[in-house]
């Protein structure tokens, strides 16, 4: 599982049946000590109803067609989860509601 922050939409008119309603999100890795994004994005299948500006885990190739809402579709990157909160070290470099 990949931490990442969500930063924008993927819209696409034209595309196969068996990803029509899916919704895709534009993702840009973090580094969870800093919450810095790394410069390094990916599109994603959102699986969990996540938002912008949210903290989630994706994951990529063959795990990403587990979920419910990407079983069988052709996807290689799933969101799986929206992240409450990080803790390192004992320290909350992240807490969602904060």
């Amino acid at each position: 599982m990949v931490l990442a922050r969500v930063v924008g939409t993927v819209v696409s008119s034209h595309k196969s049946q068996k990803i029509e309603g899916i919704k895709f999100l534009l993702l840009e890795k973090i580094d969870p000590a800093t919450m810095k994004g790394k410069g390094d994005f990916i599109v994603s299948m959102d699986s969990v109803g996540a938002g912008l500006g949210e903290i989630v885990f994706y994951v990529s190739g063959s795990s990403a067609r587990y979920t419910d809402v990407t079983e069988g579709k052709p996807s290689d990157s799933a969101v799986i989860a929206i992240v409450d909160y990080i803790e390192k070290d004992g320290v909350y470099t992240y807490e969602k509601n904060k």
